[in-house]
């Protein structure tokens, strides 16, 4: 099933999807390492994988985490996260990390920024390359989640990059969608014009402690009024805004009393699973939009006739809607 995949080899599909059900964090890791791969042969077994598995997860919570570099994210997660550990729950970390142009492999590293929980025995941090995605979510970041899920991780934390790009993407695959913000640091308003503020279900300004406290509160009075001028997202559930100190550990139990109240009147009111059932079928068109991308860039008739056409437009001796369209021609007349 997955000879090329590590050290230890799973005869079945069955088999291996069994490793992951009990909880063996070599099989989950050599599991998203298989759904990570580009390879068509992989991609076959890691689909095969995922069916093996099914659907589970109901009772899981997923949270995108995102926030411009240097909020605290990282120390944010694991602080988070060693305290829901610490109440018996399973946290599975899953840190997008922008993709080194020149290797195409991740950068940051985050097992390097979250020692703790790397080592925790009932938390998973799997750092994953971006591969240029817009947004600084990966691919195969979904199924991911899912094989954590099937682990009987029951709490999945998605790191994004937060580096000013389009968030949508993560806000789409979470169920829960959190952005943190700095005191004094005008991040509020950022999040507005990147139209971040608009997906969040819950604004924490972290890093309040100490002489930022007073900013930090001064920061909670402009979120407020900006969160009032959207629309919710939810028409029963009007977005917090709390202040919280990763370092110090303050205000991180009212934060997830918060996430947890969220979760449990989504799914008293049918909207968690909904959320998550539509979510899926927006995979499926996401996933069909990327092969008819890879698949149009790799065809001989377009990498062939693409360099004159890139030039001719920068050249302006044609506009990029009639060099698209021309490139979309030849790609249709190779295909039949």
């Amino acid at each position: 099933m997955a000879e090329n995949m590590g050290p230890a080899k799973y005869q079945t599909v069955g088999e291996f999807a069994e490793a992951i059900r009990a909880g063996k964090r070599s099989a989950l890791a050599r599991g998203i390492t298989l759904v990570e791969s580009r390879r068509a042969d992989h991609q076959k077994q890691a689909q095969e994988l995922l069916l093996a598995l099914g659907r589970k997860g109901s009772d899981s919570i997923r949270v995108g985490i995102t926030g411009v570099p240097g909020v605290g994210k990282s120390t944010f997660i694991e602080a988070v996260g060693t305290r829901l550990t610490g109440q018996g729950h399973k946290v599975a970390v899953l840190a997008v990390d922008p993709t080194s142009s020149r290797t195409g492999g991740s950068i940051l590293g985050d097992k390097t920024r979250m020692v703790g929980l790397a080592n925790n025995p009932d938390a998973f941090v799997r750092p994953s390359p971006t591969s240029g995605k817009l947004g600084g979510v990966t691919a195969t970041t979904r199924e991911a989640m899912i094989l954590c899920e099937a682990a009987g991780y029951d709490v999945i934390l998605v790191e994004t990059v937060g580096t000013g790009q389009s968030e949508i993407q993560v806000a789409d695959m979470v169920d829960f969608f959190l952005l943190l913000v700095l005191p004094g640091a005008g991040d509020e308003l950022q999040g507005i014009k990147k139209g971040v503020l608009e997906l969040a279900h819950m604004v924490a300004v972290n890093k309040a402690e100490d002489d930022r406290s007073l900013l930090a509160k001064q920061a909670v009075r402009e979120l407020k009024s900006a969160l009032k001028m959207l629309v919710p997202l939810n028409a029963d559930w009007q977005p917090p805004v709390r202040t919280c100190s990763a370092i110090n550990d303050e205000g991180l139990d009212t934060l997830w009393e918060d996430i947890e109240k969220f979760a449990s009147l989504a799914k008293a009111s049918g909207a968690f699973e909904e959320k998550r059932k539509t979510q899926t079928v927006r995979w499926m068109w996401d996933r069909i939009e990327d092969r008819l991308l890879s698949d149009l860039k790799t065809a001989d008739v377009v990498s062939k006739l693409a360099p004159d056409l890139e030039a001719r437009v920068m050249e302006g001796r044609t506009t990029p809607a009639l060099a698209a369209d021309r490139l979309l021609e030849v790609f249709y007349q190779s295909q039949n």
